[in-house]
């Protein structure tokens, strides 16, 4: 059986090791942390994972260019910012948002949530 694989979008090198060390210590595999837009949306489009959590503003950029090609490829996301729900796009509103600092069980509660609802899904 693989591992089940975490991409990881966030500019702040100290807050993307913590969220690495989170989510090994999870049992999940890591894709990068991607520390900029553009490393982002190349792991989105070329590297396999089950799921990506990211920072919405990276450097000065929105991620939402990485969201739009994971809702592409139909891999489930959540965003961890500081901002929370208010840093949202209109058409990502209801998309899980964790305020950061990210706690470690609310992070696992999330990715719990979000596996089991694709392993529903139809899509």
């Amino acid at each position: 059986m693989t591992a089940f694989r975490v991409l990881i979008v966030e500019d702040e090198m100290l807050i993307a090791m913590d969220m690495e060390d989170m989510l090994a210590e999870m049992g999940f595999e890591v894709v990068g942390p991607a520390p900029c837009l553009e490393r982002g949306m190349e792991l989105a489009r070329r590297e396999a994972f089950d799921m990506a959590v990211l920072d919405i503003n990276l450097a000065g950029r929105t991620s939402f260019p990485i969201a739009d090609i994971l809702r592409e490829r139909g891999i489930p996301f959540l965003f961890a910012t500081g901002y929370g729900v208010a840093g949202l796009l209109e058409k990502y509103v209801g998309t899980t948002t964790l305020q950061k600092p990210v706690e470690f069980l609310q992070l696992k509660a999330e990715i719990v949530a979000l596996r089991q609802l694709g392993e529903n899904s139809t899509v």
